[in-house]
């Protein structure tokens, strides 16, 4: 069997450009480490795994590989989308720009159901940002939700840099307010720029990370402040 190929089948243009990017001149791709079959291993023998979706499905395979060495989580982010639609016989039918804008916000998105990940020793998460051409196909066989329409690839159309997570210091970047101040969903939302549902995922994974806590509440609305302990 081919290992360089497991897993290779369905991958995006996004995923496997991202893989062979962070995998560098002298690394390699589709990697055996242990039991688990890692994307890329770098040129200084870091693993790489790309997570374009929840990082749910990484928790125990990141916590052992952890164990064994670094491990970086490239997580790119769409800060513009651009839709292209096809029509069975591959003509383009229409390109669009899609309204929605990410941010580095969305990580706590992925995190949701993995919010213990951001703590483990030797793991680093960089959040690529980029623009990104999403390209989709009237054949009938997508989701209800899009009518049939399916999605066929994703790919990069633009780069605008990373941010680079690294430790606990590293997110107090996603709390903009002072260590004795405190504040509800509803602050945050006004302070970042996001809304309420991205909010609450946010404040849910500061606070499994012992970044935030919760102080009491102010009517319906739970009161938060930063985490009074020294964070490192």
């Amino acid at each position: 069997m081919n290992n360089r190929l497991i897993g290779t089948e369905r991958e995006s243009s996004l995923h496997r450009s991202l893989k062979f990017q962070y995998s560098g001149k002298e690394g390699i791709t589709e990697t055996i480490s242990g039991t688990y079959i890692c994307d890329a291993r770098s040129d200084e023998g870091e693993l790489i795994e790309v997570q374009t979706g929840s990082f749910g499905p990484l928790k125990e395979k990141v916590k052992s590989l952890c164990r064994k060495g670094k491990v970086r989580i490239i997580h790119p982010i769409a800060v513009q989308k651009h839709i292209e639609l096809y029509d069975s016989e591959g003509g383009l039918v229409h390109r669009r720009k899609s309204p929605r804008k990410g941010s580095t916000w969305d990580l706590f998105k992925a995190l949701l159901y993995a919010p213990e990940i951001p703590s483990l020793k030797n793991l680093t998460i960089e959040l690529v940002l980029i623009d990104l051409v999403e390209k989709r196909i009237n054949d009938g066989k997508g989701s209800w939700r899009r009518r049939g329409i399916s999605i066929v690839d994703r790919i990069q159309e633009a780069g605008h840099g990373s941010v680079i997570l690294k430790n606990q210091k590293d997110y107090l970047q996603f709390i903009p307010f002072k260590k004795s101040e405190q504040f509800t969903v509803r602050d945050l939302c006004k302070k970042a720029g996001i809304n309420n549902n991205l909010a609450r995922k946010a404040l849910y994974v500061l606070e499994k990370m012992n970044l935030v806590e919760r102080t009491g509440k102010q009517g319906n609305a739970i009161i938060y402040m930063p985490y009074q302990k020294k964070v490192v």
